[in-house]
């Protein structure tokens, strides 16, 4: 009796054993025309038992690829499309830069700090104004959802300061922002009243 344990490494398991010995079956053959048949009937089975798989662009080109990888890349035939590398089988991709530093205080987010250096480049005025007004409060949201916790106003006006280079300086007598309990308060979702009409009278009969 045969164990698993016991026989060849099946380089994508996903298929099973009977799709491994089907392409050592078609490494075999000498001749090549015949080789390529035996490929492409394979290439029909693998493709049977993956069916959900069929709307993707490239799936015909996945399945060769993973044709080649069965075989160990030992596979002569006219392949239909530039199949993977060995090499690029164990290759690590390139790494993904991300571009920006980090911000300097990471619960207000990066958009927030740039939005107070385009505040820095406006004009005084009342659309100067309102900016910083929005993007103040818009700190204090961001500060209390992060820790959970009231702040005072102040510590959202320096933060401000630090972040605008000290262009931008407030206080609580230049400007009152949203009440950290408000923040906090749990959304109050409407009560949804059943019609249980039918049902009492069922009862009734």
């Amino acid at each position: 009796m045969e164990y698993n344990t016991e026989l060849k490494k099946m380089f994508l398991p996903e298929y099973g054993r009977n799709i491994h010995n089907m392409v050592d079956y078609c490494v075999g053959i000498v001749d090549r025309r015949e080789r390529q048949r035996c490929a492409n009937s394979i290439i029909v089975a693998m493709g049977n038992l993956f069916p959900h798989l069929r709307d993707i662009s490239d799936f015909k080109h996945i399945l060769w690829d993973h044709l080649a990888i069965i075989s160990d890349f030992r596979l002569d035939i006219d392949y239909p499309y530039e199949i993977i590398r060995r090499e690029d089988l164990y290759s690590k991709p390139p790494r993904i830069h991300y571009g920006g530093s980090r911000g300097t205080y990471r619960h207000y987010g990066k958009i927030v700090e740039q939005m107070i250096y385009k505040a820095n480049c406006l004009e005084d005025g009342e659309k100067r104004n309102y900016l910083i007004f929005l993007l103040a409060n818009q700190m204090k949201r961001a500060y209390v959802m992060w820790n959970k916790d009231s702040v005072d106003d102040n510590r959202i006006f320096m933060d401000m300061e630090e972040l605008s280079e000290g262009r931008i300086r407030l206080d609580k007598s230049m400007m009152k922002l949203i009440d950290s309990r408000e923040i906090l308060a749990p959304v109050n979702t409407p009560n949804v009243k059943v019609n249980n009409k039918k049902n009492h009278n069922r009862k009734n009969r």
